[in-house]
């Protein structure tokens, strides 16, 4: 296990009708807020006459940035920059997934920047002083309630592409599982694989000595794995609800990647670039591609990290770790096809007359991945065996 520093500075505040809490908390680092939000969803499920009525009886003046979609836009990054900076907010309100949470994260990021937001995202230009922000989270997906990344798409450019840092961690984040009943089942799924995807980046390495961090990763991948199917089915099953709630937090908080080098992240890249040309719903992505990243970068070598997922997490009685680990990815694959999502790109009208081109942007600095280092026809060759 290496040197690490392990930085988690938001606070959560889990459980029911927390969000009663967010007035005090916001006085704490803001007096004037940009009060961030999605398509309306917010509106039918009254929670958005909660949170209006809550900055009222705190006198906090508010300004509101709606329309935030999924696969955030630079659009509503440069909207909301605007915003604070003509109404003078210094703090961002968001409620909604991990859409609404990245967007106002890179807002954050760009009131104090004198270009265009888009430059972090193309590492032309350093985070500094960002206001702060805190969530409301609707989605269990993402992480990003409790982390200092976002990923935002731009239109322009037909891009999509991760920035981060510590200081755009949320000063809090209300979690209540409750909010997350109307979720429907499609995006329930979605966020599960979501949630496991993000430990299989950080699990995947080649790191030693890590038993702690490999078995907290494992006991995350098995909570998903029982109760993904049981939020599907009981959408108001607040166990289910709390736990993958509490999951979403825990897989990209930093906890399971510290004492280790670095996570993978080639499939993030890869998924990113998809998303970004037909707007496909990050986790169904995902669900498409970790299977075929995993099957191409299986070898003798690798393979000892792949058989022990199988066997801690899937329960694969296999001796040889070559057996155990094709027999592991295929309880991968099988899963997230029980959660109905789609297994190959066809299936989500994707043709490859992209490829070329998702593959030069995915390496525009260079190869992708640690546990095996991928260059552009890796990824081309990953891309089509997802087809």
């Amino acid at each position: 296990m290496k040197n690490f520093n392990f930085y988690a500075p938001t606070k959560i505040l889990f459980g029911k009708n927390r969000i009663n809490d967010i007035g005090k908390e916001i006085l704490q680092s803001g007096k004037r807020v940009l009060f961030a939000y999605g398509s309306g969803s917010i509106k039918k499920s009254g929670l958005y006459d909660k949170v209006v009525s809550i900055l009222n009886q705190s006198n906090i003046p508010f300004v509101e940035l709606s329309g935030i979609q999924p696969n955030p836009r630079m659009s509503s990054v440069r909207e909301g920059v605007r915003l604070c900076r003509d109404n003078n907010l210094d703090f961002i309100l968001a409620v909604g997934g991990g859409s609404v949470i990245d967007c106002s994260k890179a807002i954050a990021a760009g009131v104090s920047y004198h270009g265009d937001a888009w430059d972090f995202m193309m590492r032309k230009a350093k985070i500094e002083t960002p206001i702060p922000i805190g969530t409301v989270l609707t989605l269990s997906a993402t992480g990003t309630e409790m982390n200092g990344n976002a990923v935002i798409s731009n239109d322009d450019e037909s891009d999509k592409r991760a920035m981060g840092d510590d200081s755009l961690r949320p000063v809090f984040s209300v979690l209540d599982p409750t909010l997350t009943y109307t979720v429907n089942e499609y995006q329930t799924s979605a966020g599960t694989v979501d949630i496991m995807s993000h430990i299989f980046e950080q699990y995947f390495t080649d790191d030693q000595g890590t038993f702690i961090q490999d078995s907290i990763a494992e006991s995350i991948l098995k909570t998903c794995i029982k109760y993904g199917p049981i939020a599907l089915k009981e959408p108001d099953n607040y166990e289910a609800r709390a736990n993958l709630m509490w999951a979403s937090s825990l897989a990209l908080n930093g906890l399971t990647v510290s004492g280790k080098l670095a996570g993978d992240w080639a499939t993030h890249d890869l998924e990113h670039q998809l998303s970004a040309i037909n707007d496909l719903t990050h986790g169904a992505g995902l669900a498409i591609l970790f299977p075929n990243w995993m099957e191409f970068v299986l070898n003798d070598k690798t393979a000892y990290k792949f058989a022990q997922m199988a066997r801690n997490v899937w329960n694969i009685n296999e001796s040889d770790d070559m057996v155990a680990a094709k027999k592991g990815i295929r309880c991968v694959r099988d899963f997230f096809v029980k959660l109905g999502m789609p297994s190959s790109l066809s299936e989500v009208g994707f043709k490859d007359e992209h490829v070329d081109v998702m593959a030069d942007k995915v390496c525009m600095f260079g190869p992708v991945g640690m546990f095996k280092r991928l260059n552009v026809d890796d990824v081309k060759a990953i891309y089509q065996r997802a087809l």
